[in-house]
């Protein structure tokens, strides 16, 4: 198993964000959360990543618990988070961007072919070089953001509402980036308010409410699913 989370709890002052969950992600999957906002998806990808600790419980990337690492620590394991909002450096150029994803290799020649690949992933990208990245639209943001996480060359990449904010166009094409992304063998956690795009992307799925998971399986199931249909999908009575 890539990453395991065991009774997983995290508060924020006296309340409790998760109550205890567990989940695990095979290598190579795409796994994704599902939940209405302030269900704690995106706390649990703090927690992976390493900007939140949690109170209890337990996390386990490739064997190794992670709890008490710090966050540049977890990067250099394999884990790249997007957050969301996608925080890309708005002064910064797109090519200053691209090259602090991968600050912490050593390795000139592996960087260079790995931009290559980012600029057949996305070819806009390699024409706005120079260009701040706070002039960009909001889907080229999110492009730029996914590239530079993969600049760090991720084993396992927590994405957080990568479809936010953009036109059903480009919601589509962020599908079929991480549809991509994925088949390059970097497995997946995907918190995504678009729960349609999210099962049909996911192998498997867990549906968060109010810190606890109160649904997991197979995506194609819970896509199926009579509640999962009327209170995220827009299906049903």
């Amino acid at each position: 198993m890539l990453l395991e989370i065991k009774n997983l709890r995290i508060q924020y002052g006296k309340a409790e964000a998760l109550k205890g969950i567990s989940l695990d992600i095979e290598d190579g999957s795409i796994v994704t959360l599902i939940g209405a906002n302030g269900a704690g998806k995106t706390t649990t990808l703090r927690a992976v990543s390493g900007s939140k600790r949690p109170s209890s419980g337990d996390i386990f990337f490739k064997g190794e618990r992670i709890n008490d690492k710090k966050a540049h620590e977890i990067v250099k394991l394999g884990i790249g988070h997007i957050p969301e909002g996608r925080m890309v450096f708005a002064p910064m150029t797109v090519w200053d961007n691209l090259l602090l994803g991968a600050h912490l290799r050593k390795d000139k020649q592996g960087i260079a072919r790995d931009l290559d690949n980012i600029y057949g992933h996305f070819p806009v990208l390699k024409t706005k070089l120079r260009q701040r990245a706070g002039s960009l639209s909001g889907g080229e943001q999110q492009m730029l953001a996914t590239a530079r996480a993969l600049m760090a060359r991720p084993r396992l990449l927590l994405m957080d509402e990568p479809s936010m904010g953009l036109a059903p166009l480009l919601v589509a094409q962020v599908g079929k980036i991480i549809e991509d992304i994925n088949r390059q063998g970097v497995s997946i956690l995907l918190v995504e308010q678009n729960a349609r795009m999210a099962l049909n992307l996911a192998a498997k799925a867990y549906v968060l409410q109010v810190g606890r998971i109160v649904l997991e399986g197979e995506a194609k199931v819970l896509a199926d699913n009579e509640e999962i249909k009327k209170a995220y999908l827009g299906i049903g009575d």
